[in-house]
């Protein structure tokens, strides 16, 4: 039961992984003009994306110092959710070698 609670996590730090991955990448489109925000549903699918990294993102930005207009806390935030991720691999393989 915890191995799957577990994995659970380990699934959705993998979804949450992509999504800033995803929103990474349609703010570099968004910069160089590729797509444009005008556009209603670049629009909708920038701000949803928003709305599921921000309370991620926020409590990085505080502590992390001013670079310009270079924002480093995704990476910050996929570089802990790695960490995250080998952590709980490793506490379900020692709990699955302890046959709980």
């Amino acid at each position: 039961m915890l191995v799957a609670l577990i994995s659970i996590i380990g699934y959705l730090m993998t979804i949450l992984s992509t999504v800033v991955i995803v929103q990474f990448i349609l703010s570099l489109l968004i910069s160089f003009n590729v797509v444009s925000l005008s556009n209603n549903i670049v629009a909708s699918i920038w701000q949803a994306l928003s709305v599921i990294i921000d309370p991620f993102l926020k409590p990085i930005r505080r502590f992390m110092p001013d670079t310009g207009m270079i924002d480093f806390s995704p990476m910050v935030l996929l570089i802990g959710l790695r960490i995250l991720q080998m952590l709980l691999a490793g506490l379900a393989n020692d709990i699955s070698a302890a046959g709980m």
